[in-house]
């Protein structure tokens, strides 16, 4: 184990990035010795019983839907800058430190990954450089033998980082300039029902002309929707969809969500260099301009037969 721990903060003290990590190179990481050496650990579910009943030794809670209200009558926005900022402060973010995010994986419909993702999105576009996403969240933890505690964890204060990271987000007039361009392609990461308007939950229904189905979940393992497949086992199904790494990508989905992993995955799994996410999402680009912007229905997913 001191082996794994040596390794991991040599490599992250050279190489400060976003991407993933093994739960047994998050224990070591958080038994760390030096308290002041270990990491900044965030528990993302909604479900803030779901923490009561169990988390990862020093998780701090931080429900991901607090990032997020209502504005202009439209739902589940992202808060503006300076309450998004105290947020990430009072929650301990800090410029210095590591950051393991996780949540509870399961199969589908679990979804809890996307709050993951969704705070990995967050913490990126306010700047921070060095996050792990715990590969497998709370199920492979427990699945390895490691213990879930109950007791409650808080972070002191942080300190983000002078520069932010505007350049993740693309705003409806980037996906307006975007599409239909050569070498561009919009992702949209939604459930083919919902792609296709068969569903009971958007205000219109369809989605925005010219973008592909890729639903998140192919991404992601079906015996644990936090556990990632390898980039070397979906590279030609994403191929196949025409997701690759030439391409400028925006990915959505409804609420910024399924889109958050996509961006995650393109970028911080896979490596692919021009990954956005279009933060507004579907729930904004039906109610925009009088509810006119155009959208289509039907479709199959990028990709398959």
């Amino acid at each position: 184990m001191k082996s794994i721990l040596a390794l991991f903060l040599l490599t992250t003290a050279a190489h400060a990035d976003i991407g993933l990590i093994t739960a047994a190179e998050a224990k070591a990481l958080i038994e760390n010795p030096n308290a002041a050496k270990r990491p900044i650990v965030l528990d993302t579910r909604g479900g803030y019983k779901d923490y009561f009943r169990g988390h990862l030794p020093t998780a701090h809670h931080i429900n991901f839907d607090t990032l997020r209200g209502t504005d202009a009558a439209v739902p589940v926005q992202y808060l503006p800058d300076d309450i998004t900022k105290a947020l990430l402060v009072r929650a301990g973010v800090d410029k210095d430190r590591l950051h393991l995010v996780y949540a509870t994986g399961d199969v589908l419909p679990n979804d809890e990954i996307l709050s993951t993702t969704m705070v990995v999105y967050v913490l990126e576009k306010f700047g921070v450089k060095n996050i792990k996403v715990v590969d497998g969240g709370l199920a492979e933890w427990k699945k390895q033998g490691l213990t879930a505690i109950q007791d409650y964890f808080g972070n002191p204060p942080g300190h983000l980082p002078e520069q932010a990271n505007p350049s993740v987000a693309a705003s409806i007039a980037d996906v307006q300039a975007h599409v239909g361009k050569p070498g561009n392609v919009l992702v949209d990461a939604r459930p083919i029902n919902e792609f296709r308007g068969e569903d009971d939950v958007w205000l219109r229904k369809g989605h925005i002309p010219g973008a592909i189905s890729f639903h998140w979940a192919r991404l992601t393992q079906k015996d644990n929707t936090h556990q990632f497949k390898p980039f070397a086992e979906v590279k030609t199904e994403l191929e196949a969809a025409g997701i690759t790494a030439d391409k400028n990508i925006i990915a959505y989905c409804g609420t910024s969500r399924e889109g958050s992993l996509l961006l995650f995955y393109l970028k911080h799994v896979a490596g692919y260099p021009n990954v956005r996410l279009y933060e507004g999402a579907w729930k904004e680009y039906v109610w925009l301009n009088d509810k006119t912007l155009p959208t289509e229905t039907g479709g199959h997913p990028a990709g398959k037969k």
